[in-house]
């Protein structure tokens, strides 16, 4: 065999055997792109259904819930006979080598999709917000009027278009007056005058007791439940008491003249002058005669589900004038017998657009395809765009978690 050529089937070799492993190399390349995909279907996914919602279709979702990625890399190196052209005796021997080398990769990933469709899922889906997550987001450094817009039915009982709650209605929602309170609570959250925050209130449990029945061991075990056993001021007799915590919204009381908290308290019947208001959840009268005459001193909350903030935002979707006309929507109607515009309502809060043809928008920040026409958020929408990250990360706190018994679908791919 000739020297040459033993000489660069060992550098080829070499070559090959000092290659980085391709594990690293992989995972350098692969990681973002998973996450990428990832992360752009998980909203399309949402957009789809918020206007499968605005077409009164059924909604439905897929979770990722694994990826096992399989990478793989084969090496050969060989020598393959070469013979001249001189002379027909097969039997001879060659006179010279070729050195060939072979790389081969494969990349065999493995998505587990999981239908959320299950009833841990639907009940997660129909739940209303709890009183803790609507503080929670609104102490967060979300817009407060964002929050409430998106999770509240009504406040003190003026609506919040609640008719929108749901499969799209044929007359307006009025939603007028909790826009305009809201609006003036946005601005004194803004200027710092409107807090989130915890007040303690102490309730008596039981009557009175005689100072010789309350021993040491009976306040230790009162501590431990977050109770307290305190004598009077005679010293004769102790009480129970429990310590309990509650939300409110405090108001700075050199604010409580300015046009915005006039028109926070006139829109919400409030009490004039008072710079505390204790937060509840649906325990106030839906009757206003059964109202305090001079006004509320607390901000009763009916909140929404997940499903009916999407039902809510989906108004903000424009219907191409197409389907309009061959009746896929139902047409919401003003006083009047008009078409009614729900930017009314949406505002700056949230916005779909739509364009028909093959190609997607150019400019869409998310888009999807539905019966043949584009829907997508403008990318230089922000308040939309902020809108739509907000919704995707509550759909990810409210409904991800331990699936139930449903079917599980996993893909290989490449094989």
């Amino acid at each position: 065999m000739p020297r040459p050529f033993l000489i660069a089937l060992l550098a080829l070799g070499l070559g090959l055997s000092g290659c980085t492993s391709l594990g690293p190399q992989t995972l350098d390349h692969a990681r973002l792109q998973y996450n990428e995909v990832i992360k752009r279907t998980t909203e399309e996914q949402l957009l789809l259904n918020i206007v499968r919602l605005r077409y009164t279709d059924t909604p439905s979702s897929l979770a990722v819930s694994a990826i096992a990625a399989q990478f793989e890399r084969s090496q050969s190196v060989g020598l393959l006979p070469f013979f001249t052209a001189a002379g027909g005796d097969l039997n001879r021997s060659f006179t010279a080598v070729l050195p060939q080398a072979q790389i081969m990769g494969a990349d065999r990933p493995t998505f587990s999709l999981t239908p959320l469709d299950d009833q841990e899922f639907t009940r997660k889906l129909f739940t209303p917000l709890p009183l803790d997550g609507v503080i929670y987001l609104a102490k967060t450094t979300w817009p407060i009027s964002k929050v409430f817009r998106l999770y509240l039915e009504n406040l003190n009982w003026v609506p919040n278009a609640e008719t929108a709650s749901g499969p799209t209605p044929r007359q307006a929602p009025p939603a007028a007056d909790f826009l305009r309170g809201i609006a003036a609570l946005q601005s004194l959250q803004d200027r710092g005058a409107l807090v989130f925050g915890m007040a303690e209130q102490e309730e008596t449990l039981g009557g009175a007791l005689p100072a010789g029945a309350v021993a040491a061991r009976d306040l230790i075990e009162a501590a431990r439940s977050g109770m307290e056993y305190r004598p009077d001021a005679s010293g004769r007799h102790w009480r129970l008491l429990r310590r309990s915590s509650y939300p409110v919204v405090r108001l700075d009381p050199r604010e409580l003249d300015s046009p915005d908290a006039r028109a926070f308290a006139e829109v919400f019947r409030l009490k004039r002058g008072t710079s505390e208001f204790r937060l509840t959840q649906e325990a106030l009268s839906p009757f206003r005669a059964a109202q305090p005459a001079d006004g509320l001193t607390h901000l009763d909350l009916e909140t929404r589900s997940l499903l009916q903030a999407l039902y809510y935002v989906s108004h903000g979707v424009e219907v191409p004038d197409a389907h309009r006309a061959r009746g896929l929507v139902t047409i919401t109607r003003d006083s009047a017998g008009r078409d009614f515009d729900w930017q009314q309502v949406m505002g700056e809060l949230f916005r779909v657009r739509s364009q028909p043809g093959t190609e997607r928008p150019a400019n869409a920040h998310v888009a999807v395809n539905y019966k043949d026409h584009w829907f997508y958020v403008d990318e230089a929408d922000q308040d939309s765009k902020s809108t739509f990250s907000l919704l995707v990360e509550l759909s990810r706190l409210e409904l991800t978690g331990k699936s139930g018994p449903g079917p599980q679908l996993t893909l290989p791919i490449g094989r």
